[in-house]
């Protein structure tokens, strides 16, 4: 059996799971490697990253660097001795990172690889259309994504399901894949098994204000499966046409009414409790909107202060 010391690279509430799952089962943490803090807010208190946060509470020894190349950084991670690396949802690592522990760095990645390589998996699989998804562990190389894959494990993706309620299940699934890789790697060498491409396979492009914008035209069910896969972050959104208003709406929450209808395609339909926009063979019926400088509030708190004209639409 080997001696494993453990460093671990992280930054989001994703990553903290995992890190939690292997201090609570007595593995030996030698180092945590997150990003540095960041300003927020109007005072710009530096806020640190979710990793950082329970890493502390932990006492554990604590890496920030805004350079993976830096000198002093290698200095500091090679005093650490670590004989194994992990990674969950940080970036990309230089090869004098990745290939400095003796059994290798692996990194956790929210798909099933080769599908959805990238920053985005988990929105895009349900975007998509996927009845399923899950969690790969795989060996890094100097590529995105690609490396020879050691573990995977499929979960269903319900048809309601948003991208929140997905990333909650796949993070405690990810914890305990990646539990049994280590295991493997205790154990000695796991087999692995090299990622075979091919041209159906599907990215996980990085999510910007393009390509989360609603388009109104495309079908009912693209339509829903976008929203829910942008929600509750960073959001679908649209521009609302009302009068004189014209303002960007993020939407968090639809349900969706097959209906052949000849109204024109964005139009609002709105009644005292309900808000619906006209698509193609039907309406998405909007549940949760935020407008510019509001919170987000459901629809019946919205249709109570707001009123909508009969040529309002969504665009």
């Amino acid at each position: 059996m080997r001696n494993l010391r453990i460093v671990f690279m992280g930054t989001p509430d994703f990553a903290v799971a995992t890190l939690k799952a292997l201090v609570e089962n007595h593995y030996n943490v030698v180092g945590v490697i997150t990003a540095p803090d960041k300003p927020a807010g109007r005072g710009q208190k530096l806020n640190e990253s979710a990793v950082k946060h329970y890493a502390n509470s932990q006492n554990l020894t604590i890496l920030q660097p805004t350079n993976l190349k830096n000198d002093a950084f290698l200095e500091d991670l090679k005093s650490l001795e670590a004989n194994l690396q992990i990674v969950v949802a940080f970036r990309m690592l230089p090869e004098v990172v990745w290939k400095m522990p003796e059994y290798g760095t692996f990194n956790l990645h929210a798909s099933l690889l080769p599908n959805y390589r990238g920053a985005a998996p988990i929105n895009w699989a349900i975007i998509n259309g996927e009845t399923k998804t899950g969690v790969s562990t795989f060996f890094i190389d100097d590529k995105i994504d690609t490396g020879d894959m050691i573990l995977q494990e499929e979960i269903l993706i319900n048809p309601e399901e948003n991208a929140g309620s997905l990333h909650d299940k796949l993070m405690k699934l990810g914890s305990e894949v990646v539990l049994k890789t280590v295991a493997l790697i205790e154990k000695g060498q796991p087999e692995t098994i090299p990622q075979k491409d091919n041209t159906h396979i599907k990215t996980a492009y990085k999510l910007d204000k393009d390509n989360c914008k609603i388009n109104w035209n495309d079908s009912l069910d693209t339509i829903y499966n976008h929203i829910r896969g942008l929600s509750p972050y960073p959001a679908a959104w649209c521009t609302l046409i009302n009068g004189s208003d014209s303002l960007d709406v993020k939407i968090y929450k639809v349900e969706k009414e097959v209906d052949y209808h000849s109204k024109e395609i964005g139009r609002i339909v709105s009644t005292k409790n309900e808000l619906k926009v006209a698509v193609t063979k039907g309406y998405i019926i909007i549940k949760d909107i935020k407008l510019p400088g509001k919170r987000t509030m459901d629809i019946k708190s919205l249709l109570n202060g707001y009123k909508f004209d009969a040529d309002a639409n969504m665009r």
